[in-house]
């Protein structure tokens, strides 16, 4: 098998193996990892995928991207243990569906990511013999999944930063009830002001001894994972070329289905919707490229992102150049652009009108993430084609946001007994500022 290595998105010469670009998180020129090569599924593979179990599928195309780094069956039983959860793709009316991406630990799309991760990154640092701190910023759901995915691991220890007023009660208890490695700091700022805080610490050499590395987005072991449920779908709703509608934040989700679809997935069309951090939606229109500096707060607060760091991994991907800043270096193929991806914002009234009438016309319930992305396919409906089949993607679980659920259509939602559990359970989080000096004083005093 092909060893894949990774390179920066920045130009920094250095490639690195799976391995090596998983436990460094970010390249050193702050760009990030890419896949040098993206590998191809034999017809043969895929024709097998509606027989097979997600973690069955899963083997087949993460094998591509380790090489030889984790023997075969070691992967196998890593990922039967990170993927023992259901994986619905529900139909909704005639040939559109819903993949609920909820199911897993933390009731989110981030548990698929993090889970893996995580257990790589334990068998990886396994074998040197090493410790790790993992730093991470999170807007919402990211959080709550790397803090249960690492909880109890015992070569790492878990530093997550939140924007202290912009997640859901339920979202902040997911990780402040855990306690031992899990280290959890509510900053009085934004989700880019956390996630900045995050990218400036992997490049501080006074930070150097604490061998830090990153689970967001930005780090390529959250990124292969993304792949594998856009195939999952493919195969549960009849191998046909698919449109697939994708909530956007920080486009980790997004880049996991075109890597999917440049690995032979069959894809008409991505819907990009994005809520009124609409940065994206207005290059795709424009051309021209302005963050939304300070992010504007919506209702689908996981999705509050007004540079997404995972752009430089999109611009790449056809062609381009953007930093970590958000300046673009080089333009990307936006034609092609274009002919790929149906970009759309979805005002917080369009989200709640959009939870009302899934529910009260199919009787589906969606929360406010996933609610974009459903309004997405239908402005995609109204306004380009009725393309069939469809799936849009539903990244948490309604339970998450028991507010904005009774606003919309009048009921409390179902609560899963792993978030019904937290209700009692004590918090134990610190507030810091959103300057990198309070970042860096922190980490100094949890770990010397």
């Amino acid at each position: 098998m092909k060893k894949i290595m990774y390179s920066s998105t920045n130009g920094h010469p250095d490639l690195l193996d799976f391995k090596e670009a998983l436990l460094t998180g970010q390249a050193p020129d702050k760009g990030l990892y890419v896949p040098e090569d993206i590998p191809q599924l034999s017809r043969e593979t895929m024709a097998r995928f509606p027989e097979m179990t997600y973690p069955e599928i899963a083997f087949e195309v993460v094998r591509l991207y380790l090489g030889d780094l984790v023997p075969k069956n070691d992967l196998k039983a890593i990922l039967e243990d990170a993927y023992d959860f259901d994986v619905p793709v529900e139909r909704v009316y005639d040939e559109k569906y819903l993949m609920r991406l909820d199911r897993g630990a933390t009731c989110s799309f981030k548990d698929f990511a993090a889970r893996l991760m995580g257990r790589l990154m334990q068998y990886f640092l396994r074998q040197e013999g090493e410790d790790m701190i993992i730093l991470t910023a999170t807007s919402g759901d990211t959080g709550s999944a790397v803090a249960q995915a690492f909880y109890g691991l015992e070569n790492i220890e878990m530093v997550v930063l939140f924007p202290e007023k912009e997640v859901t009660g339920r979202q902040r208890k997911q990780m402040t009830t855990l306690g031992k490695n899990v280290h959890i700091l509510a900053v009085d700022g934004k989700f880019d002001d956390c996630q900045a805080m995050v990218k400036q610490a992997f490049v501080d050499p006074g930070l150097d001894r604490l061998n830090l590395s990153s689970a967001n987005s930005i780090n390529v072991g959250r990124l292969i994972p993304q792949t594998v449920y856009y195939f999952y779908a493919w195969s549960r709703v009849g191998m046909e070329d698919l449109v697939i509608s994708v909530p956007c934040g920080n486009f980790g989700n997004l880049m996991g289905g075109l890597i999917a679809r440049r690995m032979g997935l069959a894809v008409r069309r991505f819907v990009v919707a994005t809520n009124e951090n609409d940065e994206f939606p207005q290059f795709m229109a424009t051309g021209s490229y302005k963050p939304i500096a300070p992010s504007r707060k919506c209702i689908s607060n996981a999705m509050n992102v007004g540079h997404p760091s995972n752009l430089a991994r999109l611009f790449w991907y056809y062609g381009g150049k953007m930093d970590e800043l958000g300046s673009v270096h080089k333009m990307p193929d936006l034609e092609a652009m274009k002919k790929d991806l149906f970009a759309v914002s979805v005002s917080d009234e369009e989200t709640r009108k959009t939870i009302s009438e899934a529910y009260n016309r199919y009787d589906t319930l969606l929360e406010p993430h996933g609610a974009v992305g459903w309004a997405g396919l239908m402005r995609y409906i109204d306004e380009v084609e009725d393309w069939k089949p469809c799936v849009s993607l539903e990244t948490a679980d309604p339970a998450k946001f028991p507010e904005e659920i009774v606003k919309a259509v009048g009921l409390e939602p179902p609560v899963p007994p792993s978030i019904s559990r937290l209700e009692k359970k004590e918090e134990q989080f610190d507030k810091i500022g959103k300057g990198y000096s309070t970042l860096k004083e922190n980490l100094k005093k949890l770990f010397g």
